[in-house]
């Protein structure tokens, strides 16, 4: 399944130059992009993605799986959906970019409350921005994150920087990344 979705990522989110045109995030310039959108809201990506990400986590005793929206959004419903399927339901849900402005006001949409175990999974990190971010509310609303995972890891110092955070917010969680750069790129050879 993993050959499968690195190949599928390959050829529908990712985009290279020999010059770096790409403008990420941060601001920055690549040579390389990946757009995961395109593989996580179709169905055999929400298929793979589902399957392996919650064999990931199945041993873990958590309440719930999600992050920033947007990008975690599909990747938590795929795996809340394959959960459910295998008998195991974990809850998915979403941390808002900005909190809600009418009603209660809140940053986390969801199933989940203070004293829940969580993990955190993002579609792509290049600084970890985003992740630290989804984190930085989590804690705030009294959850503990077990374990973070991504999709696309870019290796340019994203794991570094959340492993980095996690430590300091008390948290003894690890990452995981499904699919490294290094993955891809073996395939544009």
């Amino acid at each position: 399944m993993r050959d499968r979705l690195i190949r599928l990522i390959y050829e529908r989110a990712f985009k290279y130059s020999e010059e770096p045109i790409f403008r990420l995030v941060s601001g920055g310039l690549s040579q390389y992009y990946f757009n995961c959108k395109t593989v996580t809201l179709s169905p055999e990506g929400m298929y793979l993605i589902g399957n392996i990400i919650f064999d990931m986590i199945a041993n873990l005793d958590v309440k719930g799986i999600g992050g920033l929206t947007l990008g975690a959004d599909p990747i938590s419903n795929a795996v809340a959906y394959t959960s459910y399927l295998k008998r195991k339901p974990i809850e998915s849900f979403v941390v808002r970019k900005k909190a809600k402005e009418h009603g209660t006001m809140q940053w986390i949409e969801g199933n989940i409350k203070q004293g829940d175990s969580v993990v955190v999974v993002d579609d792509v990190i290049t600084t970890g921005s985003s992740t630290i971010k989804a984190i930085t509310r989590l804690k705030e609303a009294g959850i503990f994150v077990k374990k973070v995972i991504v999709l696309v890891d870019r290796q340019e110092g994203g794991r570094e920087n959340i492993l980095k955070f996690l430590a300091e917010c008390g948290f003894p969680a690890e990452l995981e990344a499904v699919v490294l750069r290094d993955d891809v790129m073996q395939l544009k050879r």
